[in-house]
């Protein structure tokens, strides 16, 4: 059976393109940077022309590129950092509703550290507004943190808008842009952000390595000591080969955005129309043009999201919930609450998230089996009305 794999938000498979890349820092080139010797000098070439491939791919300086161990740090040091090191100007933090949990629970954290954070509402589609944003500011605000595109319900956010506001008031401005790099043009200088995190395995780069943009000036305090790796700035021996694997897909990824958004926004839109006049009773979550050219999100009234993953997953199709179910947790996704979903709702919903590997034989085989896996769900369904006979 030939699978189709559409949960591309979840990780992407890394590239033939950038493991041949990675390949020789794992038996040939395996030196450690931090050493002297002829073997770690050439690795930290190696690092160094990482870091010039990176910066250029989103319009920074190399100085600024810092190599971590994924986005969830890059976001902790980004959070943590900031607020540590700007403690004595103040102790007030804005994020939002719909954030990804590597922001959330850091600052839920951060409360119980004795900061104070807002968690601005977003709108039906999951949008915060500049406006709302300089409403929330104080005397006492020192950071926001704001995602540039949701990985559930793909809403793009208006960054540009929110750094400018964030300027004003002389606030720090941090972007989680893990989803975003790749689908849409990521530019920190066209942003205007002070920080940005990426991961390396949403565009088809290693799992385990990540960096995170930090401008220059910006004073930032360690998140993981014992080393002087990463100037200083991040302990720990460089994950090499990672790090020239995610350089190389972050090149190739944004020398291809743009054709790859086209071809992929269509595929979407066949997908989502699709849907939508297949089944009755569905909605689309998210915004309807101001969202990531990959990301179909929908639910689906009268069942239950985990059980048409399980039935397409039988069918050879890989997607994912916007219910928690599968961590044990009974509560549907915390975004698709935000935007104002019933419990009820919430639960029935499924994300399918497109890549550049997918095809219109992807779409076309969800279109041809999950109608009639939801209608088998309903018809074994307490709630779904029934027609009388």
């Amino acid at each position: 059976m030939n699978r189709v794999y559409l949960d591309n938000a979840a990780t992407t498979p890394v590239s033939e393109a950038v493991l041949e890349k990675m390949l020789p820092y794992f038996r040939q080139q395996y030196g450690n940077a931090s050493s002297v010797y002829q073997t770690g000098r050439e690795a930290r070439r190696a690092i160094d022309e990482a870091r010039r491939q990176a910066a250029a791919a989103i319009n920074a300086k190399p100085a600024e590129v810092y190599f971590t161990g994924g986005g969830s740090e890059s976001d902790n040091w980004a959070i943590k950092g900031a607020a540590f090191a700007r403690r004595d100007k103040g102790n007030h933090i804005i994020t939002t509703s719909i954030e990804h949990h590597a922001v959330l629970h850091t600052c839920q954290w951060l409360e119980k550290q004795g900061f104070e954070v807002t968690y601005l509402p977003v709108d039906e589609y999951g949008r915060v507004t500049a406006q709302q944003v300089e409403q929330a500011i104080t005397d006492r605000t020192i950071l926001l943190s704001i995602m540039a595109a949701n990985n559930e319900i793909g809403t793009l956010e208006p960054i540009a808008d929110i750094a400018k506001v964030a300027h004003e008031h002389k606030v720090l401005f941090h972007t989680d842009a893990v989803q975003a790099f790749g689908s849409v043009p990521v530019d920190v200088e066209a942003w205007g952000v002070d920080m940005l995190t990426l991961s390396a395995h949403k565009f088809h780069g290693p799992k385990g390595v990540g960096l995170l943009y930090i401008r220059q000036g910006t004073r930032l305090d360690n998140l993981v000591h014992g080393g002087a790796q990463e100037r200083g700035r991040r302990a720990g021996t460089e994950n090499l080969a990672g790090i020239v694997g995610m350089a190389q897909a972050m090149e190739i990824a944004a020398a291809n955005q743009q054709e790859n958004s086209r071809r992929i926004s269509a595929l979407r839109d066949r997908l989502i129309q699709g849907i939508l006049h297949s089944i009755l009773d569905v909605r689309l979550n998210g915004h309807p043009e101001d969202r990531l050219p990959g990301n179909v999100n929908v639910s689906i009234r009268y069942i239950e999201g985990e059980a048409m993953l399980l039935r397409l997953d039988l069918a050879g199709i890989a997607a994912s919930s916007g219910s928690a179910c599968t961590s044990g947790s009974l509560d549907p996704s915390h975004v698709l609450l935000a935007i104002g979903l019933p419990h009820e709702i919430a639960h029935g919903s499924l994300r399918f998230s497109l890549s550049d590997e997918s095809t219109q034989a992807d779409v076309d085989a969800v279109l041809t089996l999950l109608p009639p896996i939801v209608q088998t769900l309903r018809d074994m369904s307490p709630i779904y009305p029934k027609k009388e006979v």
